[in-house]
């Protein structure tokens, strides 16, 4: 038995053991899920994986956990299932292995670029840009760099995506159950904890909103970015207003209160990272987790200072430094713990699915 059989074969004893006790019915969309089935099998572990929040709840009540010689986790080994479903479902499938090494592709990706910015860029540091960036790196440089790369992105994690909806089975679904799942999604509803008292993450000790509110301010400071982004580009192409923009225009303003919510929330979420108890935790999955929340956070922070030095002579560097920060998320999205985000979402879809058929 190899690795991975391993793995889903403790998954799916640990769903059976857990289907037979049903204690921890009540915590979480999980359990209910599991209840649905009488037999599991690897199709049943990835859906369930991933639509485990991982908030720690049923471990810290469950009278067979560790020590106990059924050894039941289900947060640390639903964790090492999801790893496993970035890996299995990645496109194309080679590059699977990225999720192997997430931390040392991440660095090397990020130096590669760098250093094609820099040279791109060579004869600019030179120059009094006036805070213009066109200036550093034309326009067509960078909407067509950035263009491709966006695509071949977005691309692949469609594509991972439909691996992964035909895996675990849709058949069934309506549009009222990814109207359901995206309520879920924006709302976190799952990272409430039992009764929305909050999630006993990190250590069980106390009660806690705080990683809902972190990843609260990640997602929603991503998408104010995002949007600021698509704004700009708007504005540029179609009212002719070109950048630099003013700091109270519409581009500058969202991008500035997403910077600092995704910065705050990258901060937020590795110190609860960090001060996790052990037994919540794959170890083997921590590597995809520190290394997308630092290239978020790289993201985030580089484009807050450009915006405050625009105007000084250190403008080139630091533009530099955001765009190849802003490119290497772009080629690492497909191949990172971003995935999570779009798996979950299909998982909670499909939970909606069966929460309309069997309610």
């Amino acid at each position: 038995m190899n690795e991975n059989e391993a793995l889903y074969n403790k998954a799916i004893r640990l769903s059976q053991i857990c289907n037979a006790c049903r204690y921890c019915e009540g915590f979480c969309a999980v359990f209910p899920a599991m209840e649905k089935r009488r037999e599991f099998h690897i199709k049943d572990a990835d859906y369930l994986a991933n639509l485990c929040h991982q908030c720690g709840e049923c471990l810290y009540a469950c009278q067979y956990a560790p020590p106990h010689e059924f050894d039941l986790d289900v947060p640390r080994d639903f964790a090492a299932v999801r790893k496993e479903s970035y890996k299995k479902f990645a496109t194309p499938k080679f590059l699977g292995v990225a999720f192997e090494k997430a931390g040392l592709l991440t660095s090397v990706l990020l130096l590669v670029v760098l250093a094609i910015f820099l040279s791109l860029a060579s004869g600019s540091f030179d120059k009094d840009a006036a805070g213009n960036f066109y200036e550093i790196t034309s326009y067509k440089t960078m909407v067509g760099v950035f263009g491709v790369f966006a695509v071949i992105s977005f691309v692949m994690i469609l594509a991972s995506c439909f691996k992964f909806t035909k895996s675990i089975g849709f058949d069934g679904v309506k549009c009222v159950d990814y109207i359901s799942a995206l309520k879920d999604v924006l709302s976190l509803k799952h990272l409430g904890g039992h009764n929305y008292e909050g999630c006993t993450f990190p250590n069980g000790e106390d009660r806690s909103n705080l990683r809902r509110y972190f990843h609260h301010f990640t997602f929603y400071g991503f998408m104010l970015c995002f949007a600021a982004t698509n704004i700009a580009a708007f504005y540029d192409h179609f009212l002719d207003y070109h950048a630099p923009y003013a700091f109270f225009s519409l581009p500058k303003l969202l991008g500035t209160f997403g910077g600092i919510a995704l910065a705050i929330g990258c901060v937020g979420l590795f110190a609860m990272k960090i001060k996790a108890d052990p037994d919540l935790l794959d170890v083997k999955s921590l590597n995809i987790d520190y290394a997308l929340i630092f290239m978020l956070f790289l993201s985030a922070f580089s484009g807050l200072v450009l915006m405050i030095f625009r105007d000084t002579s250190a403008l080139a560097c630091l533009l530099v430094l955001h765009l190849s920060s802003i490119l290497s998320f772009f080629i690492i999205a497909p191949y990172s713990k971003m995935m999570h985000l779009f798996y979950r979402y299909l998982a909670l879809v499909k939970n909606a699915k069966e929460c309309r058929i069997y309610s």
